[in-house]
């Protein structure tokens, strides 16, 4: 007798916004290192764009109470206009802001798209 191969179980959703999270978390901690150089900027432009990955995947995932903590993420990081933040208030951020998109890459779950049977 033959046994039936197992097919692995598939969750019926995705974190998507886990690697975005992760590769926030890990520039803002290297970005300690640059706030006071002009390399800074880049740290700006990446987090805000890697925030806003995040927030549309909250969205879709229906996450709305993600947003209260990505909006202000994304305008403090903003590189377009820039908030001038010195000293430990802006060492604090640099160095919370990574638990809150760690917890969102894993707390936002997308359904996976209902595909036909075969």
């Amino acid at each position: 007798m033959a046994k039936a191969a197992a097919k692995p179980a598939v969750p019926d959703f995705t974190r998507p916004a886990l690697a975005p999270g992760i590769l926030a978390a890990i520039v803002l901690f290297v970005g300690v290192a640059l706030i006071d150089s002009s390399l800074f900027i880049i740290v700006r432009f990446v987090v805000a764009i890697l925030a806003m990955i995040i927030a549309w995947f909250a969205i879709q995932a229906r996450a709305w109470w993600w947003l209260i903590v990505l909006v202000p993420i994304i305008v403090l990081w903003n590189p377009i206009v820039p908030l001038e933040l010195n000293g430990t208030g802006w060492m604090s951020a640099q160095l919370i802001a990574p638990i809150f998109f760690v917890a969102a890459g894993i707390m936002i779950t997308v359904p996976r798209a209902q595909t036909s049977a075969r």
